[in-house]
């Protein structure tokens, strides 16, 4: 490979780290590169970006960024994904497609700039969709306004109550 050509590479990949919402780390020893193509299309509808590049490369363009510390984990055969939107779908896309090919193997990742975990990813995997949690969110918040306006509306009604008790109790002694 050209000088030129590996500079691109890693100025490319610093931009898109950069970028990156989540990146995942993961080894892909022994899968075939149909499945590989699969993959990475299956990614790309969720906007993610399937990388492999040399390990010197990858460490190159992770040297003054947030994450550098990923680069102690580039040993061997490594992809790295690098989620622009929905780190949750990414994470769920990439442990959906491991569980299917037993040979690919989530390492670690990154969540903006914090490290995170195999065992953190899984859990970001298993979360629900991200308009169930804004409506969940937005519910818990309505409920206090809602639980008020029931109580605001139950002292009219309550005085309504007893004030018919009185008007039929004063019709029936008359």
């Amino acid at each position: 490979m050209e000088k030129a050509h590996k500079v691109k590479v890693v100025e490319d990949l610093q931009n898109k780290l950069q970028k990156a919402n989540a990146t995942f780390i993961a080894e892909y020893k022994g899968i075939k590169a149909g499945d590989m193509s699969e993959m990475r299309r299956a990614l790309r509808g969720a906007s993610i970006d399937l990388k492999i590049v040399r390990n010197t490369l990858s460490r190159r363009a992770l040297k003054g960024t947030p994450i550098e510390q990923l680069s102690e984990h580039l040993k061997g055969p490594t992809a790295i994904a690098i989620s622009y939107k929905d780190a949750a779908a990414a994470a769920k896309a990439l442990t959906q497609f491991a569980k299917e090919q037993p040979k690919l193997k989530l390492k670690i990742g990154t969540l903006g700039s914090k490290i995170i975990s195999l065992n953190e990813i899984i859990g970001l995997a298993e979360l629900p969709p991200r308009e169930v949690l804004i409506g969940r969110m937005l519910g818990s918040m309505m409920s206090p306004v809602s639980g008020f306006v029931r109580v605001l509306g139950g002292v009219p009604t309550t005085l309504l109550y007893a004030l018919n008790a009185i008007k039929d109790k004063k019709a029936a002694q008359a």
